[in-house]
């Protein structure tokens, strides 16, 4: 029995040795061929950091002389928001089926397109003025009112014209920026063309709606409720301490995109 076991522990170590011996493997290479890639990493020797942190400073810099007003205003909306606006909007939720929402949303949606058209057709777009006019036409007809939304199913999405950006089409500066009470994040020419659309709305007065908010102000504060229910940006979202100048920056460079397009 003993000379059993000291055979199986020669057995044993002669394995060990001879596995010891075996030379080490070659790490396998990705399948571009690279197994280290950050060693054909290049830095540009010439790159001045304090150039890069100037440029970067500049591009976010927007013009906003009413600052200090702005961020009351901010801080105003971000309570309202907190304290009364979403809870309505949480309430409108829990009390109204998915369907009724829906139909809500789509009903105002379809009234917004009149101004979506106008302007439109101000900055010459012939297709998109095209696209909302179907738009229009289905949704208000087979749509019922604008309660369904054909079109889209259809291939025709929504697209948002207002007179903001009307004027900067035409080449009129943004001015300084603006922060709006419960509205939002604006500037000064966007904040006039928030103007003109609603008289413009009002006087055209499509599917007697703002003959009826006139006498009925619960429809103007759905249509509100509805508006907070449909944008989905929260504050405190981006949980930084530099929020004001985020969305400063990024509502100044999406205007700009809209205009652009």
């Amino acid at each position: 029995m003993v000379k059993k076991l000291l055979f199986v522990a020669a057995l044993l170590t002669a394995g060990l040795a001879q596995a010891d011996d075996t030379p080490p493997q070659a790490p396998t290479a990705d399948a571009d061929g690279f197994t280290q890639p950050l060693k054909s990493l290049k830095f540009n020797p010439g790159l001045d950091q304090r150039e890069f942190e100037r440029s970067t400073l500049t591009a976010l810099n927007v013009y906003d002389p009413w600052e200090s007003w702005n961020r009351r205003v901010y801080h105003f909306n971000y309570r309202f928001d907190e304290w009364v606006f979403l809870p309505v909007v949480n309430g409108y939720q829990a009390i109204t089926p998915g369907f009724v929402r829906s139909g809500v949303s789509n009903f105002f949606s379809n009234l917004g397109d009149v101004p979506n058209l106008l302007n439109s057709l101000l900055q010459l777009k012939g297709k998109r003025s095209m696209e909302v006019t179907a738009r229009l036409l289905l949704n208000t007809t087979i749509g019922v009112a604008g309660l369904w939304d054909p079109a889209t199913k259809m291939g025709i999405p929504h697209q948002s014209e207002d007179f903001g950006q009307t004027l900067g089409f035409y080449g009129v500066p943004e001015g300084p920026y603006l922060m709006l009470p419960i509205l939002g994040p604006s500037n000064l020419r966007d904040t006039g063309g928030l103007v003109v659309d609603y008289r413009g709305e009002t006087q055209i007065n499509f599917l007697n709606v703002a003959e009826v908010s006139s006498n009925h102000p619960e429809l103007v504060a759905l249509r509100a409720v509805d508006k907070r229910y449909t944008t989905s940006f929260r504050y405190g979202q981006t949980n930084s301490p530099f929020e004001y100048e985020k969305v400063r920056y990024v509502y100044t460079a999406a205007r700009q995109l809209q205009i652009n397009e």
